[in-house]
């Protein structure tokens, strides 16, 4: 790895561990420019600039995160100003999430969720993430919506995980 690709998956890593390890609002902004960016995709949620993200991390994002929360790594992209992630999301849905799953009560149901994340830098700090996932998946496995609809749910992780795994459940 080059260092300049070191240097931002290290940003890129510090950052996690501020959310995820250390939860720190504070650390997490500490990684990133002073205009950040922050979008969950499916659900529109996040916020921009420091002081918003820093109030969506705090009182939103790290207090509303499971405390069996795990990042399965699956890919790394590293581009000169973007590292690409894909990865699964795994944690049990045991707290209300609205930065996840908006107005939702916790379910207590164990989900698993293939994520990307975009995430771009401007020089060495994180200046914005696009965070991708399939809502419908999600709500499948949160008990909201029926087997009737071609939704594949938690085995919607099966094949990323083993290329071997059953294809084509949902064809006739």
């Amino acid at each position: 790895m080059k260092k300049w690709e070191e240097r931002l998956v290290n940003v890129l890593e510090t950052h996690k561990a501020a959310e995820f390890e250390l939860k720190d609002a504070d650390a997490a902004i500490a990684t990133m420019t002073n205009n950040p960016v922050l979008i969950h995709v499916p659900v529109n949620t996040g916020a921009t600039g420091r002081e918003p993200l820093r109030h969506f991390y705090r009182d939103i994002f790290i207090p509303q995160m499971p405390p069996d929360v795990e990042l399965e790594l699956l890919t790394r992209t590293v581009g000169e100003h973007r590292v690409i992630d894909e990865f699964i999301l795994h944690l049990t849905h045991s707290l209300r999430m609205d930065w996840f799953a908006p107005g939702i009560e916790a379910t207590g149901r164990k989900l698993s969720i293939p994520q990307v994340a975009i995430i771009s830098f401007e020089v060495d700090k994180i200046s914005s993430e696009h965070i991708y996932w399939d809502q419908a998946t999600v709500l499948k496995q949160m008990g909201f919506l029926d087997n009737q609809l071609p939704i594949i749910g938690k085995g919607q992780c099966r094949r990323l995980l083993d290329i071997n795994a059953p294809a084509n459940e949902l064809i006739p």
